[in-house]
């Protein structure tokens, strides 16, 4: 809902006096993905679709070329070639006019990888020719590999049956392996081995081999083509979730692993291949993961943002499903990204989620903290997300329905949203146009469109606040990795930390319940790794990072741990630092003289006193959670220069109203609605030094608080109603706008209910009807009234008197209207369904749509796609419009 607001210039003055507006106007706006089919993009399609991008309130496109639309192959852009790299240069001059920034993807699809990685710098894997001798059998072996003619030899070694090692190094001479055991055993023959993947959904001249992510020599031979071609000036490169399967070597892993863990890693390859469940194995495995994740992190990583800032471009990471900490992988970018995936629950009232058409999601608000966290700790301005991926079934999703998940995104420290998102689709494609198979779908084709533009209203004003000041989480909470590699994980060496199998690395584990145990109190957490608490300094009652601050360090119920964590940990405690141990660390990570290291991890764990209440023990310390949760809303806190900015959000079945307990710093506070821009001065009471600001707040809304305000504001106009509701009785006329795939004749209605229900025509449209009807105001005098829509399928625009008073395009479906005439009130209202009964009638009259190449369309269980076993989607207003009186209520 957008409403006109006196207060907002008076608001943006305010916080321009605070120094707020830190980041670009264009960055405080959502982004999408913008998917370029085949690269079939021209000059004027790029700039109707960047035009139309802008009018709508998007900030900037992130370019990600795929596999491209059947009978347009004439217009396929190769790769990289001098024609797209025009398109390329060209989108970023239209861009620039319009205020847009623009990213993109090193590559086409994902992973990383295309026609120049040589199956040399090709994601690699350990492979193994085992051999069973006896003794005195004479063995001349190739050592070439039959199943992987890609397959770099290694090396030969013999384990004897008596638990000997004997490398055989210098028994291959010319290809071959000549070798008489004097014992029994096994000969190993060591490759590496190539997975075979290529890139997934790749564009056309970006089709090959997926990169070795283990290697920057890979990385550097990887770059070469850009470095030769790429001069756009794009503001930043992204790589997308970790989807390199299977991968768990690299040519040089060896050589590595030696360096980082501190010894020869070959003597004991029999207990990794043969998968032995045991303690010395499980901690060779857990070595074993550790590199992995180094060579991921300094490796690729970090020379990968190192590569883009000699460009002048900053880089976008998602780390998540990646085999090393992510913490520290997040945190190599500039710009951490997490993600959605499927639709998550929500009490909202009259928020659908209709079995039929969702995927169960993975927006679990601790997975969100991984990326958040390495942003705030490290000190990133800008955390991002790739939102609503396959959020509903394709054609299916209301508006409404994505701001709960948005929500939740922000909530846990995202302040950068990306949707996912809009597909290239050239102005005089047929409908629905061009689309992507797992996206929402943000295009000018989509119904949604019309409305869109409040949603990204609302995103632009939250962001701009987000992305304000700095995160204020009291809680640094340790997340001990160690635990899981040390995990025999079905002995599989390569671990993925992946959204989508939460259940093996994270649910269950002590961490997470500490985690949402400082949540539900009320304190705000930020997760730490490691490397983060090496860098750590205690300053002033705080622990200090190069981003966040935090009050006190908590570390979860942990097995292993390094002993340089410990004794930072312990330095810190030393001088003062609140730092909170659930438990002793009971060993040390890894293989390498672990029992000399448990020694002095035992000894300085002794010095540790176990805190058995957590919760209890910080809020002995002066370190007080926000009250405010046991009431139900949820909150995020940013600090300024000069106090402190709240998002609220009531994710509850019920409205709050009351006195709202808030840790702030002033009583001096102002309201803010990011859906309506209100503002106003709120009503704060302090009862013994606690301060409580009076809210009134509908379930399904959200609302900013800003401390210590100095300007003069009204007073926040609090209501009261005045009698009860009236409901509107009588005639519509009922006219039909745009859309398609006919314009269904006008009618008059006694009642409303689904349009879909007047005829055959009707239940095919999707697209924009008008609802009129003249009514009378309710008797007796008020200030203002809140007018109820019914269920709404999918937005309104509201009119009154000719007036307009909104768009209403999330729960609660209510407007306030302020002035009434007395007996002819004519009220106008524009409402869009969605876009899935036009495209079930296409279907059924065996109209295709679906030319796309690869995996053309599928539905949200990746099945084929079939509109036609749909039932046609309400739609229109449904049920009856009230109206309640109200007052406003100043009395403090």
């Amino acid at each position: 809902m957008q409403w006109k607001s006196i207060n907002k210039l008076t608001l943006i003055i305010i916080l321009l006096s605070q120094g707020l507006f830190a980041q670009s106007a264009a960055t405080e706006k959502p982004f999408t993905r913008w998917w370029w089919m085949g690269s079939a993009v021209s000059k004027a399609g790029i700039k109707y679709n960047l035009q139309e991008f802008q009018k709508a309130g998007i900030g900037g496109v992130e370019i990600t070329p795929i596999y491209g639309v059947k009978g347009t192959e004439s217009s396929f852009l190769p790769f990289l070639s001098p024609e797209y790299l025009d398109a390329l240069n060209y989108t970023c001059h239209i861009a620039d006019s319009l205020g847009l920034k623009v990213d993109m993807v090193l590559g086409t699809g994902w992973p990383y990888g295309g026609p120049q990685v040589e199956p040399g710098y090709a994601a690699s894997k350990l492979a193994i020719d085992s051999i069973l001798v006896t003794t005195g059998q004479k063995i001349i072996k190739p050592t070439a590999n039959a199943l992987s003619p890609h397959a770099e030899f290694l090396d030969a070694l013999f384990y004897g049956s008596d638990g000997t090692y004997t490398p055989l190094t210098s028994q291959v001479s010319n290809g071959a392996l000549n070798y008489t055991p004097t014992k029994d055993g096994v000969i190993y023959l060591l490759y590496s081995g190539k997975t075979g993947q290529k890139v997934k959904r790749a564009a056309p001249g970006g089709e090959g081999y997926t990169l070795d992510h283990y290697s920057k020599t890979a990385l550097q031979d990887y770059v070469k083509p850009y470095n030769e071609v790429l001069k756009a000036p794009i503001r930043a490169i992204f790589n997308d979730s970790y989807e390199v399967y299977g991968t768990d070597f690299t040519p040089k892993f060896f050589e590595a692993f030696q360096e980082k863990r501190g010894y020869d890693l070959k003597p004991y390859l029999p207990l990794l291949v043969n998968k032995i469940n045991s303690k010395e194995a499980n901690r060779i495995r857990s070595d074993y993961r550790e590199t992995l994740g180094d060579l991921l992190q300094n490796d690729f990583d970090k020379p990968w943002t190192d590569w883009a800032h000699s460009k002048g471009y900053q880089t976008k990471l998602q780390a998540h499903g990646s085999p090393g900490n992510l913490l520290d992988l997040y945190a190599t970018a500039d710009i951490p990204e997490c993600e959605t995936f499927g639709s998550m629950p929500f009490d909202i009232p009259g928020l659908r989620r209709e079995a039929d058409d969702i995927r169960v999601g993975d927006a679990d608000p601790v997975m969100l903290k991984f990326s958040t966290s390495a942003g705030h700790v490290m000190g990133k301005p800008l955390i991002s997300s790739e939102s609503f991926t396959w959020l509903r079934d394709h054609f299916k999703v209301a508006l409404s329905q994505t701001k709960p998940e948005l929500e939740e995104l922000l909530l846990n420290g995202v302040n950068h949203t990306f949707l996912h998102g809009s597909t290239y689709s050239p102005p005089e494609a047929a409908w629905p146009g061009w689309k992507f198979y797992a996206s929402v779908n943000f295009s000018p084709q989509m119904t949604i469109w019309k409305d869109a533009p409040a949603l990204f209203a609302y995103i632009k004003n939250c962001q701009h606040l987000l992305q304000s000041g700095q995160p204020d989480n009291e809680i640094g909470l340790y997340w001990p990795i160690y635990d899981v590699w040390a995990e025999y994980l079905k002995g599989d060496l390569f671990f993925q930390f992946k959204i989508h199998s939460l259940e093996e690395w994270l649910l269950g584990t002590p961490f997470y319940a500490m985690s949402n145990q400082l949540m539900k109190a009320g304190y705000g957490v930020d997760f730490l790794s490691d490397e983060f608490i090496e860098t750590a300094v205690y300053d002033q009652g705080m622990v200090k990072f190069k981003g966040g601050s935090y009050k006190a360090i908590v570390i979860p119920k942990t097995v292993h741990m390094p002993i340089a964590t410990l004794q930072k940990l312990l330095k810190l405690k030393n001088q003062g630092a609140q730092i909170l141990f659930e438990n002793q660390p009971e060993t040390v990570p890894g293989f390498d003289q672990y029992a000399q290291r448990e020694v002095l991890l035992n000894s300085l764990s002794k010095t540790i006193s176990p805190t058995p209440n957590i919760l209890l023990t910080l809020q002995e310390k002066g370190i007080s959670p926000e009250a405010m949760v046991q009431t139900g809303l949820k909150f995020i806190r940013r600090k300024t220069s000069t106090g402190e900015i709240y998002f609220l959000v009531n994710h509850m079945s019920k409205d709050f109203e009351g006195y709202l307990p808030i840790n702030a710093s002033s009583e001096k506070m102002v309201l803010f609605d990011p859906d309506t821009e209100q503002s106003g001065r709120a009503i704060v009471k302090n009862e013994n030094g606690q301060l409580y600001i009076k809210l009134q707040l509908k379930a399904g809304k959200s609302i900013f608080v800003k401390t210590n305000n100095e300007e003069t504001l009204a007073i926040w106009k609090y209501t009261t109603p005045d009698g009860g509701q009236t409901e509107l009785h009588g005639k519509y006329i009922l006219k039909f706008l745009d859309g398609g795939p006919t314009i269904p004749k006008s009618q008059e209605i006694e009642a409303l209910n689904s349009w879909t229900s007047l005829g055959e025509e009707e239940a095919n449209f999707s697209g924009t009807a008008e609802y009129f009807t003249v009514f009378k105001r309710p008797k007796g005098k008020a200030d203002a009234y809140i007018m109820t829509l019914p269920d709404v399928r999918e937005s309104a625009r509201v009119w009154v008197n000719g007036e307009y008073q909104g768009t209403l395009w999330s729960n609660p479906f209510e407007l306030k209207i302020d002035h009434l005439k007395r007996r002819k009130n004519a009220l106008r209202i524009e409402v869009t369904n969605l876009s899935a009964n036009r495209i079930r009638a296409k279907e059924l009259a065996s109209e295709e749509w679906k030319i796309f190449y690869e995996i053309n369309m599928v539905n949200k269980d990746y099945q084929k796609f079939d509109a036609t076993l749909w039932k046609p989607m309400p739609s229109g207003m449904i049920g009856t419009i009230k109206i309640q009186p109200i007052n406003y209520d100043f009395d403090q």
